[in-house]
């Protein structure tokens, strides 16, 4: 992917699943070109969750600016067409500097809100709608999710917990009305949409275990950074009914073993469970967007690799004559 001379330079993404290491690499990245990050990871706009959400640390966000980290409260909701302009206005700021922003984050539908138009699917039929909030209400959001996953595999792929009835009811509606996956009319909307300029990468695991090894390990670094008094602390502050509408991965299990319903190992099993199969899901999610470039991850394949392999990359898809390729030659060697 190219732009005309003269034009800002691509927004570079590093997108992908829990757990994948794509922070570390947005993190390099963003040091290497003395630039900003854009927070993609829905979960952790929140503040006090900062340890079950793996956002960056304190230290890395004096390092490098972060945005969209730690910035709202756990009762404050955000859509995806506001994030889209707020955070779209904070890559243009960058751009204006000469520099390409990174955003990082693996929330499929905030991705795609950042990089494409907004897509809201076919209008709303009360009738279809309140049939199936009925039906969710009488069979469980189960029986719906499973009836989704049929007809609509990919969108049910992003979707990070049965409790998320809304996006299963409207994804069920769009299909009962279109007579098409809410997913394909998605794709087809994105082929056609003016897309934000950008060149996005994720890190690919040849076995797959190797991830979800790396996944069962972070749950377990979670809980020995104080997770669980994280959690406590939320509880205390009265934030269960907003962390609870989160359905952030993990929290759910610490208030069970809080409140003496489950062991702590039980919790960290439960969790790194829905860790794993969360990651299964965005997977998925990302594998349908053939725009992504898939480097190299797993064992015997170090950081510094994978972002060689990256500007590789960058440089390719860039025109010689363009901005971004000038400021990456300015900087070679800082790899």
């Amino acid at each position: 992917m190219s732009h005309t001379s003269g034009g800002p330079p691509p927004l570079i993404a590093v997108v992908g699943p829990t757990g994948s290491g794509k922070s570390a690499l947005a993190f390099a990245l963003a040091e290497h070109l003395a630039t900003e990050i854009i927070s993609v990871d829905a979960m952790q706009f929140y503040r006090g969750m900062e340890i079950g959400t793996a956002a960056p640390s304190l230290a890395d966000r004096a390092r490098i600016p972060h945005h969209f980290v730690s910035f709202l409260q756990p009762g404050e909701e955000m859509a995806a067409g506001i994030y889209q302009q707020m955070a779209r206005t904070e890559i243009a700021r960058i751009h204006a500097t000469g520099r390409s922003a990174v955003a990082a984050g693996g929330s499929g539908m905030y991705v795609s809100a950042l990089l494409d138009e907004i897509f809201d699917g076919p209008g709303r039929d009360p009738v279809v709608r309140a049939r199936l909030e009925e039906e969710a209400q009488s069979l469980g959001n189960d029986v719906l999710l499973a009836r989704l996953r049929a007809v609509d595999p990919d969108y049910a792929a992003n979707l990070t917990s049965v409790n998320d009835r809304v996006r299963i009811v409207r994804a069920l509606e769009v299909y009962e009305l279109a007579g098409r996956p809410y997913s394909e009319l998605h794709r087809e909307h994105r082929q056609h949409a003016a897309s934000l300029p950008a060149i996005q990468f994720a890190l690919r695991y040849e076995d797959r275990q190797d991830l979800y090894d790396r996944i069962n390990r972070r749950v377990l670094q979670m809980i020995e950074e104080g997770w669980v008094d994280e959690v406590q602390a939320l509880l205390d502050s009265g934030q269960r009914p907003h962390v609870e509408r989160l359905k952030a991965l993990g929290y759910r299990e610490i208030i069970a073993h809080l409140e003496g319903k489950q062991s702590l190992d039980a919790a960290i099993a439960a969790s790194q469970m829905h860790h794993r199969r969360y990651a299964k899901r965005q997977l998925t999610w990302f594998n349908a967007d053939p725009r992504i470039h898939w480097l190299p991850a797993g064992p015997g394949v170090g950081l510094d690799q994978q972002l060689e392999a990256l500007l590789e990359v960058v440089h390719n898809q860039e025109a010689p004559e363009t901005g971004m390729h000038r400021y990456l030659q300015a900087n070679a060697g800082r790899v």
